[in-house]
């Protein structure tokens, strides 16, 4: 087991986040905009509060997700680095005569990822939202791009150590944490995905909600995605036979924690 891996299943360690896409969403009409496109309850935030959520097709697959984090004049939204594009263009089709604006600052940002057991307070001074890839505890930082290396020392003075994305993807696949593109494909609906803390059922209409309410009124959904363990290394795609029930793995990895293989799997229910 390596430092990166080991500090972050049970110490400190960093994570650089910078290749994540950062928009910038202004305008007065913010967030009724954003309240109206996404499967989470924006209108309700103050600054300073934070959210997870989906935005959705008419017919409710996702076509990404969103951390958010509510400021005094603005939104930042966090997403996966190849969802970018793809999420402005899916916002700004709805635009009609709202105001609002979306600005890309990913190369003037930078995102630091601080997770493990024992990730140190939030420094003072900085810009956190209690983001992380991992599901570990802990938080992600913001800063201008040229201030990056400086939070870096920083946070290394306190004990923080460094980790890659290898790292993460073992700890947030022992975690049971999915990532869009990965485990959470264009084709899922947000029940499937047991990523529930992203869907508010108590605000309003948004695109895409006739399918989710649907779904809640019939009760269930066909498949879930879920956590397994298997004995074996499984590549992605491949349909295997869990615990009786047909499962389609979507990632593994071996767990140095577990001393086996876990994998994130959507399950026949």
């Amino acid at each position: 087991m390596n430092d990166g891996y080991q500090a972050l299943r049970h110490g400190a360690a960093w994570l650089d986040l910078s290749a994540r896409e950062r928009i910038v969403a202004r305008g007065r009409d913010r967030a009724r905009f954003l309240h109206n496109l996404t499967t989470n309850n924006v209108k309700a935030m103050k600054p300073g509060e934070t959210l997870y959520a989906f935005c959705l097709t008419p017919q409710g697959r996702i076509v990404g997700d969103l951390h958010i984090l509510c400021r005094a004049d603005d939104f930042l939204l966090d997403t996966e680095p190849e969802l970018g594009e793809k999420l402005r263009t899916h916002i700004l089709r709805y635009k009609v005569a709202d105001q609002v604006e979306l600005e890309d600052v990913t190369a003037s940002t930078a995102a630091i990822g601080v997770e493990g057991p024992a990730a140190p307070p939030p420094p003072a001074g900085a810009e956190t939202a209690p983001f992380t890839v991992t599901g570990q505890p802990g938080y992600r930082l913001y800063c201008a791009a040229g201030e990056k290396d400086a939070w870096i020392a920083r946070l290394e003075a306190l004990g923080v150590r460094s980790a890659g994305d290898a790292d993460a993807r073992i700890v947030r696949i022992e975690n049971g944490k999915p990532r869009y593109g990965e485990d959470i494909l264009e084709t899922s609906l947000p029940q499937e995905t047991m990523q529930m803390h992203a869907v508010s059922f108590n605000k309003g209409c948004y695109l895409g909600q006739e399918i989710v309410e649907r779904i809640r009124a019939r009760g269930h959904v066909n498949k879930e995605l879920r956590k397994i363990e298997l004995d074996a290394e499984v590549s992605p795609g491949a349909t295997i036979a869990h615990d009786g029930k047909e499962a389609t793995v979507t990632s593994s990895v071996y767990s140095p924690e577990l001393g086996k293989y876990v994998a994130l799997a959507y399950v026949r229910v």
